[in-house]
């Protein structure tokens, strides 16, 4: 269940976890009974592994930036070709 921020005018602000049906739902303060209204802020990530943190940070990246996922294909439309001489420089061309 998603953890909401609300503040009480009289207590300050304190959290409450909701059903996502309840969230807009008034809420009344645990501490001294009044109304409490819900602020929205920015998720907490730091519940979240670090797994799925690193992909919402690519994703929000990749919006702006695509990243590349592969190298083309040697050979197919990059119009160089790669000669392996393992390190030495003077077999160039054989």
């Amino acid at each position: 269940m998603p953890v909401y921020d609300f503040v009480c005018e009289d207590c300050g602000s304190f959290e409450q976890q909701r059903s996502f049906a309840e969230a807009g739902d008034p809420m009344t303060c645990p501490s001294c009974g009044g109304e409490a209204r819900r602020v929205y802020s920015m998720p907490n990530t730091k519940r979240v592994s670090t797994a799925l943190s690193g992909a919402m940070n690519r994703a929000e990246k990749s919006a702006h930036e695509p990243e590349v996922a592969r190298r083309p294909v040697e050979g197919k439309g990059s119009g160089k070709k790669h000669h392996h001489n393992h390190g030495r420089p003077w077999m160039m061309g054989h």
